[in-house]
């Protein structure tokens, strides 16, 4: 299985910086093949131009949200449609902000991801516990409840990745030990074995604090198939070190 390292740029980046960090990492790419895949997910206001910036390198484009359906009257909102047609291979579903601020529900990520997959889109999964949940030692029923609600049944590894980030370590500098992700990727892995056509591979990716220095120890983590990275996927240099990471 290959492994992926996604870089979400949240609500980042103007147009000149957004194509200069793409133009980077492209020359990277150029440089320097990856034994990994390579996905960068700018906010919807840069996707042509990221994916202008991309057209001849090996690295995938990808949304940050999708609505549920394909067109309509949805003021504001983005269907998955719409992100292909721009140029994008992927989707981010389900973040632990949108469910926070946005109020979305299982039911509504599942939605979504049925759009995604309606419209040839991989989708990433967001799971994860909050450190109150953590506390209560029920971070592995959450993430059970989270994806068993999440996800459409029968898809292929083709189709869906799973980014498990808890809560409490995104932006925070705080990371779980190397034991608490196996524990939670472990779990993950048997969960898809109900939901997925082939959870053997099926990439599960770890989100929340990666670092240059710290991505090497959790991309050694057994069922760690690559990265969701926030805040170092804004710095070329510190996101290519994750990548040599992942690779």
């Amino acid at each position: 299985m290959r492994k992926l390292a996604a870089g979400n740029w949240k609500m980042n980046g103007l147009k000149a910086d957004g194509i200069a960090l793409a133009k980077d990492l492209a020359a990277r790419a150029a440089r320097d093949a990856l034994g990994c895949e390579l996905l960068v997910c700018p906010p919807a206001t840069l996707l042509a131009p990221i994916a202008e910036a991309l057209a001849s390198s090996s690295i995938a484009l990808g949304g940050q949200n999708c609505h549920g359906e394909p067109k309509g009257a949805h003021t504001g909102e983005i269907s998955a449609t719409m992100l292909k047609d721009a140029g994008c291979a992927y989707v981010i579903l389900g973040h632990s902000e949108r469910r926070a601020e946005q109020g979305e529900s299982d039911a509504v990520v599942c939605a979504k991801i049925e759009a995604a997959r309606g419209a040839g889109l991989s989708a990433i999964l967001c799971v994860g516990e909050t450190l109150a949940q953590r506390d209560a030692g029920q971070a592995l029923d959450v993430v059970a409840r989270q994806l068993e609600a999440s996800l459409p049944k029968g898809l292929d590894p083709s189709e869906i990745a799973v980014a498990y980030e808890p809560v409490w370590a995104i932006g925070t500098g705080r990371t779980p030990t190397p034991l608490q992700i196996a524990e939670v990727h472990a779990h993950i892995r048997t969960c898809l074995g109900g939901l997925v056509r082939d959870p053997g591979n099926t990439r599960i990716l770890y989100g929340g604090s990666v670092k240059p220095d710290n991505a090497q120890a959790l991309m050694s983590v057994a069922n760690v198939d690559g990265a969701l990275v926030g805040g170092a996927s804004l710095v070329a240099a510190d996101f290519w070190a994750i990548a040599k990471a992942c690779a």
